[in-house]
């Protein structure tokens, strides 16, 4: 089954907190805080993750959805989920004995916004 890739909009207006880092250096702060959420994207099963659950439909997906398409375990796909949910780019919620996943509305903004160099 193809899942197309995510692909992130470009982000104007960017507040000065989040500006480029073309165009100014970052605070230290800000590094940390740019590194860690970077960290939780920079993993191919991760990327694709994120991706699969945008373009699901009604934008969620619970574990079952995914591991086939990524050809992992329950438990690895669980732990990849976690990791992104407590970087605050999933959330989610309990129905039953399952968990679904949805993005979180904006919450690639500040990556795409400071890699952009417009």
């Amino acid at each position: 089954m193809y899942m197309p890739v995510l692909e992130l909009p470009p982000v104007r207006d960017l507040a000065a907190c989040c500006a480029p880092i073309t165009r100014e250096p970052i605070s230290e702060d800000s590094a940390e805080k740019f590194a860690r959420s970077l960290k939780a994207l920079a993993d191919p099963a991760r990327l694709r993750i994120v991706s699969m659950v945008a373009a699901h439909a009604d934008a969620e997906a619970c574990v079952c959805d995914l591991q086939q398409p990524l050809g992992l375990s329950q438990p690895t796909v669980s732990h990849h989920l976690k990791v992104l949910t407590d970087a605050g780019f999933l959330s989610r919620s309990k129905r039953g004995t399952w968990a679904y996943y949805t993005l979180v509305p904006g919450s690639l903004d500040s990556i795409a916004g400071l890699l952009a160099t417009v």
